[in-house]
């Protein structure tokens, strides 16, 4: 199992984002069960979707300790 990052964009005058997780076998499947939980009220006005493996903020790196 993974854990993508999805984030919808929506909004007309302003654009604003939805961002959520989900653990998924692959990339269609997280598609899928992110595509389930998107809210309702963004739907029409959503225009653009991002799918990023999610980082962990446990084993992320920062530059003073790089």
């Amino acid at each position: 199992m993974t854990t993508y990052q999805i984030t919808v964009r929506y909004g007309t005058r302003y654009q604003r984002y939805h961002t959520l997780t989900v653990d998924a076998g692959d990339v269609r499947e997280a598609l899928r069960a992110a595509a389930d939980r998107v809210p309702d009220e963004i739907l029409p006005e959503a225009d653009l979707v991002e799918l990023r493996v999610a980082v962990d903020p446990e084993a992320r790196t920062y530059l003073e300790e790089a």
